[in-house]
């Protein structure tokens, strides 16, 4: 995100939430749904944090029940087996999810990773260069993993080059503390704690996502099965998130507190790992669905991640990236 996460909202947003409003009025009037959405701590998902703190998603007749996960590769399966309606994605999961013949679907992109997920090493580590032979630690097929291949494949090498030591985004700052790991990939606010360890000098971030822009995306997706069967409340949780945004725009620092209080951090440091992660606004979703070699573009980045993966032996081919997506509820709240 190119500043703290409050600046992305426009000022067209609260007339596009008022707008959407009067579209899911409806909804109130009936008994309310419930939805289960996995989800992961992550800066980046503040506005369904204060959707669900202050109840903004109930007005527009829905109950949303966010479960966490502490290993994001664990949702996409608990879609599988409708443990969870839905979950909070990044687009390679989606991508990797419809290659091996599953039916996830994004209904809406949500952020762009703009930092929030790094590559931290200790300080004798200067360049990707420098992991060639060392541990690096890493959950697989998760954001951490395609961040790493594409740092590698950026500077010529592949996971040949690397020692990969599999393990949890949240296991990496005790690993590296240990001094067992000194390379490890993972997410905010695992970046910051391992950036205030030993002293603050110890270790740095050698690559993170603001090198490759738009190529982690956060995503909200749920089965064709669940988008036929409740798409009023998929509506409805859109419309939430929306609020949630409208909300945190009208009340910046008690957003932060609620914000902080899932991240487990004061309200000044979750405006700071907000700033890791660029929230879209309603009038950019649909970017995100237009044909175009943009990264910006579901079509863009998904051409590079789905080569990677390919690459990687993760999935059989590369899939119709119209597949990966159903992008009706944003147009419904966009026009």
């Amino acid at each position: 995100m190119t500043g703290p996460l409050l600046r992305s909202l426009h000022h067209t947003l609260l007339g596009a939430t008022l707008a959407a409003a009067t579209i899911f009025a409806p909804l109130a009037a009936q008994a309310a749904d419930t939805m289960k959405i996995g989800t992961v701590v992550w800066a980046g998902y503040g506005p369904f944090y204060v959707a669900e703190k202050k109840d903004l998603f109930k007005p527009h007749g829905l109950d949303v029940e966010l479960q966490f996960f502490n290993d994001p590769a664990l949702i996409p399966t608990a879609m599988l087996s409708r443990a969870l309606d839905g979950g909070m994605l990044t687009y390679d999961q989606v991508v990797a999810s419809v290659a091996k013949g599953l039916k996830h679907r994004v209904v809406m992109p949500i952020d762009f990773s703009n930092g929030g997920d790094a590559i931290v090493a200790d300080a004798s580590i200067n360049t990707v260069a420098d992991f060639k032979g060392k541990k690096v630690g890493y959950n697989p097929l998760s954001p951490s993993d395609f961040l790493l291949a594409y740092a590698l494949q950026q500077n010529g090498m592949t996971e040949k080059d690397i020692d990969p030591v599999n393990m949890t985004p949240e296991g990496i700052p005790g690993a590296m503390a240990s001094g067992n790991l000194p390379v490890g990939v993972t997410y905010e606010p695992n970046v910051s704690q391992i950036l205030s360890m030993g002293g603050g000098d110890k270790f740095k971030v050698v690559y993170s996502s603001k090198d490759a822009p738009g190529l982690i995306t956060d995503v909200l997706a749920f089965d064709e099965a669940v988008i036929a069967k409740k798409p009023e409340a998929i509506k409805a949780m859109i419309q939430g998130y929306l609020d949630g945004l409208a909300y945190m725009q009208a009340h910046p620092e008690e957003s932060a507190e609620i914000i902080g209080q899932v991240l487990g951090v004061s309200a000044e440091e979750a405006t700071e790992q907000m700033s890791g992660a660029y929230n879209i606004p309603l009038a950019e979703m649909g970017k995100s669905f237009a044909p175009g070699d943009d990264t910006h573009s579901f079509h863009g980045s998904g051409a590079i991640i789905a080569k990677l993966l390919v690459d990687n032996g993760q999935i059989p081919s590369v899939p119709d990236f119209n597949n990966t997506y159903d992008a009706q509820f944003v147009e419904a709240l966009a026009k």
